[in-house]
């Protein structure tokens, strides 16, 4: 239903030859990794982490839930998507408080690196600043904001230089 920072990273990935993936790779973090690792923290449908091993643990039995739910209102009924209260389909999609902090925090990188642009490099540094999955992905990969900002110096340096 919104645009979480995890959204964001997975953003920065997707845009070729980009100054915040050269800055990943420099910390050794691959693309594939740091998918799983958001795959792993995105919350399900309900708002919960998906793991029926932890519903079984609360005596929950995922299976006959999906078997009554489907009895009472057909089959593949959990799977049907729903429409959001208050959005039409093909709306737009609200950024989450953490994402419009990134964004608010990638415009005050850009200023005090003196850049008259954003770019993916402040977003990256933002979100190293910032909270949300993608800080926290980021950080259990060993990604840090005053290394990740000396990289970023120097890479800008380096293609103004070329």
């Amino acid at each position: 239903d919104t645009i979480d920072t995890g959204h964001l990273l997975r953003a920065l990935f997707a845009v070729p030859d980009n100054l915040a993936v050269m800055v990943l790779e420099g910390f050794s973090v691959r693309r594939a990794d740091v998918e799983a690792d958001l795959d792993r923290r995105r919350p399900d449908a309900t708002g919960g982490t998906s793991d029926a091993s932890s519903l079984a643990a609360l005596g929950i039995d995922l299976d006959e839930v999906r078997r009554r739910v489907e009895e009472a209102f057909g089959p593949g009924a959990l799977d049907r998507a729903r429409r959001p209260r208050g959005r039409r389909w093909g709306g737009h999609i609200p950024f989450a408080k953490e994402s419009r902090k990134t964004l608010e925090l990638a415009l005050r990188e850009a200023i005090s690196l003196g850049h008259n642009y954003i770019g993916t490099e402040h977003i990256l540094l933002a979100m190293l600043r910032g909270g949300g999955v993608a800080h926290d992905a980021l950080a259990a990969r060993g990604v840090r904001l005053d290394a990740a900002r000396v990289i970023v110096e120097e890479l800008v340096r380096g293609r103004r230089a070329g």
